[in-house]
């Protein structure tokens, strides 16, 4: 389920990370490790293939506007990856906010035209990063919780 949550494009680590410490009540090296393994399995096939979907969804008169809606909205929000490229795009990739993970990192690079080599570590980069912020407060959370309300 945590290698599932983490290669979602909506939940990500955001969710899978959370779910393993507090539901699955895995250790935390097991949770890292399916986390970022199943955040970062989806990168190389999206890259390579996101002109290919993108291109299938403008055929059509019904899915047309979904393939417009991605790129306007991961222009839009991918600002930073167009100034600064592959550091931008791993600074991007490490916000564990709605609509900044992996998934939308990656589908700016390809619209941005970074180089595979220097996207690819890029995203892997900006995962670790986030996968740490997001175990950071995964943990601070748990901790706080239990303390208000232990009582």
């Amino acid at each position: 389920m945590i290698l599932l949550l983490a290669a979602a494009p909506v939940s990500e680590l955001r969710g899978a990370i959370p779910y393993g410490i507090l539901v699955a009540k895995l250790s935390l090296t097991e949770v890292l490790i399916l986390a970022l393994l199943g955040n970062l399995l989806p990168v190389v096939p999206l890259f390579f293939g996101i002109q290919f979907v993108l291109n299938g969804l403008n055929r059509f008169r019904y899915t047309k506007k979904f393939g417009l809606w991605i790129v306007e909205t991961t222009k839009r929000r991918a600002t930073i990856v167009e100034r600064y490229e592959a550091i931008g795009l791993a600074l991007f990739v490490a916000i564990p906010l709605p609509m900044t993970g992996a998934w939308t990192g990656i589908i700016a690079a390809s619209l941005f035209k970074i180089k595979f080599r220097y996207a690819l570590l890029a995203v892997i980069i900006g995962v670790f990063i986030a996968g740490a912020v997001v175990t950071g407060l995964t943990l601070s959370g748990s901790e706080l919780f239990h303390l208000l309300y232990q009582r």
